[in-house]
């Protein structure tokens, strides 16, 4: 069943991400569709949740209030909003992927040869310093959306502050080619975190916002977020063995 409600304080993106991930820490909503327009949020539920309840996952986010926008009457079924293709939704981070993969073998073509090891530092250097860039655009935002999957963030809210430095910090020592067996070994152990994050999300079918480019473009979480993170495990357990 769906419901849909009005929230009274809702003034930014940041606020959305807030509120979205307060409703989603509900146990029987299965999904949460949260806007700045009217009515703000659309919710999916096992079963019905008092407004109590929900007013009072909210208060927790912050200073918002929530008022059923259908007058009581709640429905079983509503008329599905217009979905986008799947290329449409993920052209953001199909774009992102495609800039960097083309620079880094632009930057080998330009050496006349081409090392597979040299390539996939480039590789994950350009992708840790953009994907840290759009996470650093709203940080609030960001941690407030990472927190409602990522395993260490939902127990430690600072880590949604860390991560896109920590993300940085792994750009820059990818890009100056630092230290590369503590490195690789740090982005495996980062990254299988947060890869573990976003399969127990998969496994239990939430539907939420993935988190990879920050607040900024509206991704859902699916296998797709799989992929960008197995990428990077795959990528630095391959350095490691070229090391070792």
């Amino acid at each position: 069943m769906t419901h849909t409600y009005n929230i009274n304080g809702l003034t930014c993106k940041g606020c959305v991400a807030k509120a979205k991930s307060a409703l989603l820490t509900i146990g029987d909503i299965t999904d949460a569709e949260v806007q700045l327009e009217a009515p703000q949020a659309t919710l999916g539920m096992l079963r019905h949740v008092p407004v109590q309840t929900l007013q009072q996952a909210l208060h927790k986010a912050g200073n918002y209030t929530i008022q059923e926008a259908d007058g009581g009457m709640h429905q079983g079924h509503q008329t599905a909003a217009p979905t986008q293709s799947w290329l449409a939704t993920y052209k953001p981070i199909l774009l992102v992927f495609a800039f960097i993969l083309g620079t880094t073998l632009l930057i080998e073509a330009a050496r006349g040869r081409f090392m597979w090891m040299e390539w996939m530092g480039n590789f994950m250097a350009g992708f840790f310093l953009v994907f840290s860039f759009f996470k650093l655009l709203n940080l609030a935002g960001f941690a407030q959306s990472y927190s409602a999957y990522d395993v260490v963030a939902r127990k430690w809210r600072g880590w949604g502050y860390v991560y896109p430095f920590v993300e940085l910090g792994f750009g820059i020592a990818y890009l100056l080619h630092w230290a590369p067996f503590f490195t690789g070994t740090l982005t495996l152990l980062v990254m299988g975190v947060s890869i573990a994050g976003v399969l127990q999300t998969l496994f239990k079918k939430r539907k939420i916002q993935c988190a990879c480019l920050g607040d900024v473009f509206n991704l859902p979480m699916s296998t797709v977020t799989v992929i960008e993170d197995g990428l990077m495990i795959g990528m630095s357990i391959a350095m490691i063995a070229a090391i070792l």
